[in-house]
């Protein structure tokens, strides 16, 4: 990291020097290259991918450098582990010297180090400085610097992360926990009664709210009125894979609140109403059938829960209840965070509009502070700095995806966008997809229905995902989700809505 940061400050430095010498350092050369320009049609699928390296070898080097960030995903478990382990050796060895706390020396760079490279929202944007200097390396300084920022649109992460900021405050909170303790009543409120209702009402309202929104919200009232109860591990990632899945599919009621349709409803000119119809119908049977099979698997445990809840409720040792008096918030504020949400969605493609009004929630919360919680911006900022990791690596993967999906029927589109989507975000599957000229309304259903089906196999499939790993993670071993675990447990509702949508066409 520390190599790749004084690479790029060289070519910084080069730049300013050209520039200085009157010489434009803007970018001259047609990087990435459009999908149309390769003239490759009537060739097979694997000389279209052997020419298109052959015609720009960094397509080759960004897949290889993307690629290696998805490994790192997958051992981020581990650089966790190994940040904990240098840190407590440094601490006893301070200890053992009596040096602790002077000087605060305390502290191991090195374990501070490898606990940020195990940070999975970290991952993408370290991998950003490899890409930049692959770049810079072999097209210039000026290209990379147009690439990143010019070409590559942030407007995705900016929203969720002050759409995550917006949803995470006590009104909205309360508002939505509020409509989601309406349908738990009718089973008494029990660790049932919310865990059925949370996965099932909650990524609806994401067609509605948006889905990093209902992803935040869900993800907040499972921590409190499911994980605190501390259920077995499996259970844990049985029902993070079902809410990532469920999230996924629920935002297709609207053709504005999922980002893989939202990437494709204007172009191709998909209303709310064909969404209703022709997914979230779909999406809502798929949901259902899931949580129940998943409920009835976990009955017994979920009843152990149940006494577990009541006997901490007595004890007073735990709090899981949430009709604390002290968090009551007065309807005009309630009503006015939603104003503000409702704006940063309706403005959802205007930055300028949804982080203006932000500022202004901002200014509101502070004159609200008495029915305020404090506003946390780590966990969206962290989600929104993964996003525009994705966004930058994904912008450079067209070359070969769009190959791959141009050539598949029917079927085949599905599974294949189910399986990219588990190693892209689905919203960048999609939006190739809708580059690719000659599509039929049935490929697109599929490429789209594959879309969604497969967002939830993997924290980088769907991009509300990491905002639930972000919520979630403290509930599992070293406060890290295994990726491993996530897919295992994703895979039976992946099954379900697959079925769902390819038999119910």
């Amino acid at each position: 990291m520390f190599l790749a940061t004084i690479i790029l400050v060289v070519f910084f430095l080069a730049d300013l020097a050209v520039a200085g010498g009157g010489v434009s350092s803007a970018a001259s050369v047609d990087f990435p290259m459009a999908l149309t320009s390769y003239h490759d049609e009537g060739a097979s699928l694997l000389q279209r991918l052997l020419g298109r390296i052959e015609t720009e070898p960094m397509n080759l080097i960004a897949a290889i450098i993307f690629l290696c960030a998805i490994i790192h995903t997958f051992f981020a478990g581990y650089f966790h582990q190994l940040g904990v382990k240098i840190q407590k050796n440094h601490v006893q060895k301070l200890i053992d010297s009596g040096d602790i706390g002077k000087e605060n020396r305390d502290v191991s760079f090195m374990g501070r180090l490898f606990h940020y490279l195990g940070e999975v929202e970290a991952i993408f944007g370290i991998w950003v400085l490899g890409l930049l200097v692959a770049l810079s390396v072999v097209k210039g300084w000026g290209v990379a610097k147009d690439y990143i920022g010019h070409q590559v649109n942030f407007t995705e992460p900016m929203f969720i992360v002050i759409v995550m900021a917006i949803a995470s405050s006590r009104p909205i909170l309360n508002f939505s926990e509020n409509i989601l303790r309406f349908f738990a009543s009718f089973g008494g409120k029990s660790p049932a009664a919310w865990w059925m209702t949370i996965l099932t009402v909650a990524p609806i309202l994401g067609s509605f709210i948006t889905e990093p929104a209902a992803m935040t919200i869900a993800a907040l009232l499972l921590g409190k009125q499911f994980y605190a109860l501390k259920p077995s591990l499996k259970f844990r990632y049985g029902t993070l894979g079902l809410l990532f899945v469920n999230i996924s599919v629920g935002g297709t009621l609207t053709n504005f609140a999922a980002p893989p349709v939202l990437m494709v409803a204007g172009k191709w000119g998909w209303s709310s109403q064909h969404m209703l119809f022709n997914y979230g119908l779909k999406a809502v049977v798929g949901i259902v059938i899931a949580n129940i099979v998943y409920f009835l698997f976990f009955q017994k445990e979920m009843k152990e829960l149940g006494i577990k809840k009541i006997e901490a409720n007595k004890s007073s040792e735990v709090e899981v209840t949430s009709d604390d008096q002290s968090n009551l918030v007065p309807t005009w504020v309630t009503f006015s965070h939603l104003l503000f949400l409702g704006w940063a969605v309706y403005m959802a493609h205007y930055p300028v509009f949804f982080i203006g009004g932000f500022l202004f929630f901002l200014g509101f919360m502070h004159m609200t502070e008495q029915h305020q919680n404090r506003l946390e911006l780590k966990s969206p900022m962290l989600v929104g700095f993964f996003l525009a990791g994705l966004v930058i690596h994904g912008g450079l993967q067209g070359w070969w995806i769009e190959p791959v999906l141009k050539e598949m029927s029917e079927f085949p589109l599905m599974l294949t966008a189910v399986v990219l989507t588990s190693f892209n975000d689905n919203a960048a599957i999609t939006y190739l997809s809708s580059l690719v000229p000659g599509f039929s309304d049935s490929l697109k259903y599929s490429v789209v229905a594959g879309a969604v089906v497969g967002g939830g196999l993997t924290v980088i499939a769907n991009a509300p995902n990491p905002a639930g790993q972000s919520i979630l993670s403290k509930f599992f071993p070293q406060k890290m989700i295994n990726p491993l675990y996530l897919f295992i447990s994703a895979l039976f509702p992946t099954f379900v809505m697959a079925c769902v949508f390819w038999l119910w066409k």
